[in-house]
């Protein structure tokens, strides 16, 4: 644990400076990002500062402990030995504490993708449910969404969504949303009034950095044809749809939305590391036991994680028997105590 928190501080000093100084740092962009850094592991530096100074003054008093002084001045030198070592102690428990929840979820940023599941039409329409109620929670919480691909159903629902969601700590709040969402409720087509059960499924990876993910250009296939429209004037007159194949894992990401092919490429990219770093952290948890154990759930895309239940305004989350009857709330983005709970649970785990 020492040489983790030695390391820590030293990045923290080194940002620091950098910040300090500007002049390494290429952009704006980049001036943030540091920042932003700073910030996350700025809590642990200042306890573990906390600690050093307290392991010195104990050390000191070790000193004067062993040297001849009279009998008041020993005791008092004593008790304050006493409380020092407390102190170290309780400081030693809440590095602990910190450096369990300093994990690689913190501070990234996330890429959503919803697609309807069973249930037709009523499926499509659930999923557009979701994907309202996911940005409704963003906009709560400051974050910045952008949409990078959506395929509509004729009935207004949603086929498919794609969407990415900046912010501080976006990833690890919506990470727990990965699996089946399931939807109980009288569709409006529904002559007779019967409850149907309809699903959506949700995936959230991680917004990979430059640093996490490497492709080699080799590695690509990229292919371009004309996207499919509206017609009329907004008739596609140029290939600038874009679709990515990854060689070596067979990845496909394809994109249409924007009418540039340079911004549809941008963001297929974006997608595709998504796709496989999620399958590289998926690899490596199936690898290592205690990965699967600290999780909640299997975080697996065909696990029912959760139940919306519209005549009993019942939300139901099955991983940690979370039950709430504010439907409605929770539909409108107000999801902070359901995360709160799942973040709870998982911070359990870790230590058990």
């Amino acid at each position: 644990m020492n040489e983790q928190l030695e390391k820590l501080a030293a990045r923290y000093e080194e940002l620091e400076q950098l910040l300090a100084s500007h002049q390494q740092i290429a952009d704006r962009k980049q001036y943030n990002k540091l920042a932003k850094e700073l910030s996350d592991i700025k809590p642990v530096v200042a306890l573990f500062r906390e600690y050093k100074l307290v392991e010195k003054e104990a050390s000191e008093l070790e000193a004067v402990l062993s040297s001849n002084h009279d009998k008041d001045f020993l005791e008092l030198a004593q008790n304050e030995s006493k409380d020092l070592a407390a102190k170290k102690v309780n400081l030693e428990l809440r590095l602990k504490k910190a450096l369990a929840q300093e994990d690689k979820d913190v501070g990234r940023d996330a890429i959503v993708e919803i697609r309807q599941g069973t249930g037709g039409d009523e499926a499509g329409l659930f999923a557009a449910d979701l994907y309202r109620m996911y940005t409704k929670y963003a906009v709560n919480k400051g974050w910045d969404i952008e949409d990078m691909s959506v395929s509509t159903s004729e009935a207004g629902g949603i086929k498919e969504v794609i969407f990415s969601v900046k912010g501080r700590d976006a990833f690890r709040r919506l990470k727990f949303e990965s699996g089946v969402h399931r939807v109980q409720r009288v569709p409006t087509t529904e002559a007779q009034g019967r409850i149907h059960t309809s699903t959506a499924t949700v995936a959230v990876l991680v917004e990979p950095e430059e640093v996490d993910l490497v492709i080699e250009p080799k590695d690509l296939r990229i292919d371009t044809y004309r996207s499919s429209g509206p017609g009329g004037q907004h008739m596609q007159k140029t290939d600038s749809a874009v679709r990515i194949t990854h060689i070596p894992t067979g990845t496909v990401v394809a994109c249409q939305d924007e009418r540039s092919q340079i911004k549809n490429k941008a963001k297929a990219m974006r997608i595709l590391r998504a796709r496989i770093l999620e399958a590289r952290f998926a690899a490596e948890a199936k690898r290592l036991s205690s990965a699967r154990k600290i999780q909640i759930g299997t975080g697996d895309r065909s696990e029912k994680i959760r139940t919306y239940n519209f005549p009993d305004r019942r939300v139901t989350d099955h991983r940690i028997n979370f039950t709430t009857h504010q439907l409605e709330a929770i539909l409108e983005g107000q999801m902070d105590e359901l995360f709160d709970a799942l973040l709870k649970a998982e911070s359990e785990k870790k230590n058990e």
